[in-house]
């Protein structure tokens, strides 16, 4: 064999080689995840929300071997945050945990910087967190018929709190007045916790709160529980009835948490972070923190959560026209 056909051959090989080596440097360069992942969560710090995302994220934090940063976006009813995911790169380094106000906002704004359902890829749900009906003490009022007939005695005298127009807390009361047929006004406040400490007052009559920001007080009888809003019983609050059991049929509201991706973010990803969510489910410190939040762990498919999220939006645009409400401009 000649000098130049030995050296061809060798050149030959080494291409080989290095062409079957290249992906798998570019598989260990570009491994998921390599950077911090950025997690938006579009209410306060303190919400039920936020509270959720951090103890998911923390188990997350350790199961990747990265930093899961909690960005706290809040305002305009959860839109702020989602306009940041909307627009954020597809990669997998810029994700959202945000609650049953995502399948709220196309029916509650005339419009929006970004299309609720293209913009965004479903991940996995993570909690189903039910709100309870609360009241002040000073109302002396101890069940929920008690509160309908108040409320019936004199029509359009009640008020209840929410926490922003069109937040998951206003449609929960939304649907329930339309279900028990009564009426009553909506005071929105910018989050939970001046909500609770208004109805706390007796100034606002009623509130449908996520469990976490109420259960010390219904504990110590700075509040009254009437009902849980939920398909099912609350496991925090076990003695306390649906508002379906307590007799207002077709009231039920799921209020859920859940994460969602930037529409085009690879399967792949989409896929890894579904699993992460789910191992961190199962861990014995997010257990006993949804215990003491009254939440559900909850997952589906990426798959079936987006068809989850497409039937909700339809349902909840229904809800919000029967209830009257005029989308902000």
């Amino acid at each position: 064999m000649t000098f130049a056909r030995r050296a061809a051959l060798a050149s030959l090989t080494s291409l080989t080689v290095l062409a079957a080596l290249s992906p798998l440097a570019a598989s260990a360069q570009g491994a998921y995840p390599n950077k911090p992942i950025r997690v938006i969560v579009p209410f306060a710090a303190g919400s039920t929300t936020d509270i959720i995302a951090r103890a998911i994220a923390d188990k997350m934090s350790q199961s990747m071997g990265q930093t899961l940063v909690i960005d706290n976006r809040g305002g305009a009813s959860g839109t702020i945050g989602q306009a940041a995911v909307a627009t954020a790169a597809p990669d997998g380094y810029t994700i959202m945990v945000h609650s049953s106000s995502h399948t709220v906002s196309p029916s509650t704004f005339a419009k929006l910087p970004f299309d609720t359902l293209g913009d965004f890829a479903g991940v996995t749900p993570i909690s189903s967190t039910p709100n309870v009906l609360v009241m002040s003490p000073s109302k002396n009022i101890k069940t929920l018929q008690e509160l309908l007939a108040a409320a019936r005695a004199k029509p359009g005298s009640m008020n209840f709190a929410s926490a922003g127009q069109g937040s998951a807390t206003h449609l929960n009361a939304e649907k329930f007045k339309l279900a028990a047929k009564i009426e009553a006004t909506n005071i929105p406040f910018k989050g939970s916790g001046e909500a609770v400490t208004e109805v706390m007052s007796g100034r606002v009559d009623y509130y449908f709160s996520p469990i976490a920001p109420v259960i010390g007080q219904i504990r110590n009888g700075q509040l009254v529980a009437l009902a849980v809003g939920s398909p099912k019983r609350a496991s925090a609050l076990p003695q306390v009835p649906t508002t379906a059991e307590a007799g207002v049929p077709g009231s039920e509201f799921n209020f859920w948490i859940g994460m969602m991706a930037p529409g085009k973010t690879p399967r792949d990803i989409v896929n890894r972070l579904h699993d992460e969510v789910v191992k961190a489910l199962a861990t014995p410190e997010v257990k006993e923190r949804f215990a003491t939040l009254g939440a559900e762990a909850w997952t589906m498919k990426p798959e079936q959560f987006d068809a989850y999220l497409r039937d909700e939006i339809k349902s909840n645009a229904v809800l919000v026209k029967a209830a009257g409400l005029s989308p902000a401009q």
